[in-house]
């Protein structure tokens, strides 16, 4: 696989070699090869990375393996424990392998959850099936996270494993996905001690303990990293970044107690693996566009509340985007699921764009319509749905 940095050092060297016949002919085979390379890999990895001349966009959703396919509750009876299911290696395989098989998406994620790593640098957690994640020792002290452990990746060799198993069975045929959580949004779980819908204590905290919190922060960040890279090496093409409940802040508290992690996070994997695409999502990220594409990352990635064309203006042409059809839409009839794709589409240009929901799909929602968003998606060609019309270079908003 070839970095957009390889690729560019190879050009420079090939445009600088003698003008003779037989250097021309080297120089024309050394660009085949690469663009070969290049076009070989997954059509989500090319458009992640902006690249030209894509027949259509890719599409995946977030949280496509999961329970609203018949085949996860038929499997979650045998194995009623979550836990079991996202940290035994055969389970993840079989249920990252579901959606997959139904619905062949261009991206196949790792079905994990972002508190998979937690254990692994000395916070354990349960999951009730009443409240969800329950953190028995809620980290709110100097002295509790003085005790935190660099991340243990051999607490973690099943998600190793899982990866390396799924790239085989994919086969190329689609990208592998990894995902991470950003310090932030799992620091709102290491704090609170769980779920929540006030976000008190953290929130407090960035008065009440700066020092405590931003050690918290920065632990998780380097945590965060070195978890990307084990995926990364153990068969991820690309990485999602969820800070699911970055939106919960106001833009300003929010560029000053999560951005910079994550921007430490994505210095740290661009160094590592240039190669590596990252997308960033957040939840309600409408007020935090223009603060987001400096972070670094690949491709941000839109919620259904942010009109596609205005968020991608407000992005500009440099970064890709994802997203970002309501998933309330399949619960429509099918003929509007396919105009909303349609709509979609257009609305974010013939280049740069994963067509994705605007967040996970919903409990419930007919398998029928999932399968319909990917064979829509399919049959789109970009030569068609933008026939005749000049695309604009767009400029990011200021």
């Amino acid at each position: 696989m070839l970095s957009p940095a390889t690729t560019a050092t190879a050009a420079a060297f090939l445009s600088a070699a003698p003008a003779s016949s037989s250097s021309t002919h080297r120089r024309r085979s050394r660009r085949a090869a690469i663009s070969a390379s290049l076009s070989s890999e997954p059509l989500l990895i090319r458009a992640a990375r902006g690249e030209d001349g894509l027949p259509r966009p890719p599409a995946w959703m977030m949280r496509q393996a999961g329970r609203y396919m018949a085949s996860y509750q038929a499997l979650s009876k045998r194995h009623p424990s979550f836990r079991e299911r996202s940290e035994t290696t055969d389970l993840i395989v079989e249920i990252t392998l579901q959606p997959w098989h139904a619905f062949a998406p261009d991206g196949v994620i790792l079905f994990s959850d972002i508190l998979t790593p937690l254990p692994a640098i000395g916070v354990p957690f349960d999951i009730s099936e009443s409240k969800g994640p329950v953190i028995q020792s809620p980290v709110r002290t100097e002295e509790q996270v003085r005790e935190l452990v660099p991340i243990d990746l051999d607490k973690l060799q099943f998600v190793g494993e899982s990866l390396k198993i799924l790239r085989n069975e994919i086969d190329g045929k689609a990208a592998l996905l990894g995902f991470v959580g950003a310090p932030w949004t799992i620091a709102t779980y290491v704090v609170e001690g769980g779920m929540t819908n006030t976000y008190t204590n953290i929130k407090r905290m960035c008065h009440t303990a700066p020092n405590v919190l931003r050690g918290l922060l920065s632990h998780l960040a380097e945590a965060i990293s070195d978890y990307i890279i084990y995926q990364v090496n153990s068969g991820a093409q690309c990485i999602q970044i969820f800070d699911s409940w970055g939106g919960q802040l106001p833009p300003h508290v929010w560029e000053q107690w999560s951005k910079p992690y994550i921007r430490q996070i994505v210095a740290k994997i661009k160094t590592e693996c240039p190669h590596i695409p990252l997308v960033l999502y957040i939840n309600g990220n409408g007020g935090l566009l223009e603060r987001m594409k400096d972070i670094g990352v690949d491709v941000i990635g839109l919620d259904w509340t942010v009109d596609m064309a205005d968020g991608r203006r407000r992005v500009g042409d440099g970064i890709s985007v994802q997203g970002n059809v309501d998933p309330a839409y399949l619960f429509s009839p099918l003929p509007v699921l396919t105009d909303e794709i349609h709509r979609v589409v257009k609305a974010a240009g013939p280049k740069g764009h994963i067509l994705n929901l605007g967040h996970g799909v919903l409990q419930k929602t007919p398998e029928e319509a999932v399968a319909h968003f990917f064979d829509v998606t399919r049959s789109l060609r970009y030569d068609t749905l933008f026939q005749g019309h000049l695309t604009e270079e767009l400029q990011p908003v200021a």
